[in-house]
């Protein structure tokens, strides 16, 4: 079970690298255990791959625990989701993905400004 972080620090996942290493080189269940402090670091964690995430001060000190542990479930469910759907792949620079065939754009031309439904008339 490796750390996110010091135990009971709240301090999320540090090194997603280490993470990562350990995912690689086992073939057991991995389970996240120490650090994690809020949803969005149980989401990450489920990205990444990890099995499980073992929580306790994040619900436990939080001001409303019920609620804290409803948003780590879904946080659970959406990492985990996240991760079997595949993230795209990252790139140093950016490519459209919307193509401009069949709009009325043209950013070098005489066309009028685009306008939008909260365009001034």
């Amino acid at each position: 079970m490796p750390l996110a972080a010091p135990i009971g620090s709240g301090l999320g996942i540090r090194n997603p690298t280490n993470l990562l290493l350990i995912r690689e080189k086992v073939s057991i269940p991995v389970i996240v255990d120490a650090g994690v402090g809020t949803a969005s670091d149980v989401a990450i964690a489920f990205e990444l791959g990890i099995d499980g995430v073992l929580l306790n001060t994040a619900v436990a000190g939080a001001r409303d625990p019920v609620r804290m542990a409803e948003a780590m479930k879904h946080a659970a469910l959406a990492g985990r989701g996240a991760y079997e759907a595949g993230r795209i792949e990252r790139k140093l620079h950016g490519q459209a993905s919307s193509p401009l065939d069949g709009t009325n754009v043209d950013f070098g031309g005489d066309s009028p400004p685009l306008r939008s439904r909260w365009s001034s008339r």
